[in-house]
């Protein structure tokens, strides 16, 4: 495996594989890698010839009273995983590789539409520096594939819709969350939570789960499902940020003649953001 930092190594070991008529896909990611990241880079080895993981905790991304700070780091034993797993080449830029002039100077990619409401809304700015971290990354390794996971459901349609508006010739491909044994969805910040904790935070997939059988079973009264959500919720210790169910390509509001759904959810548990979804069909 490779461990590339600058721009124009990148390029360089990309061009050779592109000569040799070699494929390629890319999964971006933050690092504190877990089972989820790792799941994505082996759908990604079964797309294509080579497999490029980015490493880069993206500060476009976070908001002023966010852990970008803490974030946890955890370099060296990404890098060991990704070894074990065949992975091409780690690339792991510094901030002021991808953001020469920094953040107040650098052009920026805004998706309306999808990107409003739910972790957009909670969040003000989160997308604009997901899309645009993700735009320079397609640029910079020009894959053929890119793999999402599922669980971050809102940013995967982002993503969607901005490689389709602006003609970026990546097809996104959407891995299907990993979960804990409890059903809690993986995630880096799962770190921060005790035991007692991770016991507290399965009621997330739990409801969701109610949610869709109750749909499945005929329950049109959306509203109704969502507040009722939202206090199964909050008797369990959880703060929720939002509980909605939405058309699926869209996200916008679903409506009674909607079939393909997708419950998306955000809670607190302590100072911890947990988000999970779950996508439904109706028949």
């Amino acid at each position: 495996m490779q461990s590339i930092t600058e721009i124009k190594s990148l390029r360089s070991q990309i061009k050779a594989w592109r000569q040799a008529g070699l494929s390629i896909a890319l999964v971006p990611t933050m690092g504190n890698l877990h089972q989820g990241h790792f799941s994505l880079v082996e759908k990604a080895k079964t797309l294509a010839d080579k497999v490029v993981v980015s490493i880069f905790v993206n500060p476009m991304q976070f908001g002023a009273n966010e852990d970008l700070d803490s974030y946890p780091r955890t370099l060296n034993e990404d890098k060991q995983g990704l070894a074990e797993l065949g992975t091409d080449i780690v690339f792991t830029p510094s901030v002021e590789t991808i953001y020469p002039n920094g953040l107040g100077e650098q052009s920026f990619v805004d998706v309306p539409g999808v990107s409003m409401g739910y972790c957009g809304g909670s969040r003000p700015g989160h997308f604009k520096g997901v899309a645009t971290v993700v735009t320079k990354l397609f640029n910079l390794v020009q894959p053929d594939f890119a793999c999402f996971g599922e669980k971050d459901f809102q940013q995967l349609q982002v993503i969607k819709t901005m490689t389709s508006d602006l003609s970026i010739p990546v097809e996104i491909v959407g891995v299907p969350t990993c979960r804990e044994i409890s059903g809690l969805a993986m995630s880096s910040r799962n770190g921060y939570l005790s035991d007692e904790q991770k016991d507290t935070a399965k009621v997330l997939f739990a409801t969701l789960n109610n949610t869709a059988t109750a749909l499945k079973q005929g329950s049109k009264d959306i509203a109704a499902l969502e507040a009722d959500a939202k206090a199964q919720l909050e008797d369990a210790g959880l703060k929720p940020d939002y509980y909605a169910i939405a058309e699926r390509s869209t996200l916008k509001p679903a409506t009674t003649a909607d079939k393909q759904l997708v419950i998306l959810a955000a809670a607190y548990l302590g100072s911890v953001r947990l988000i999970d979804n779950l996508q439904v069909e109706l028949d």
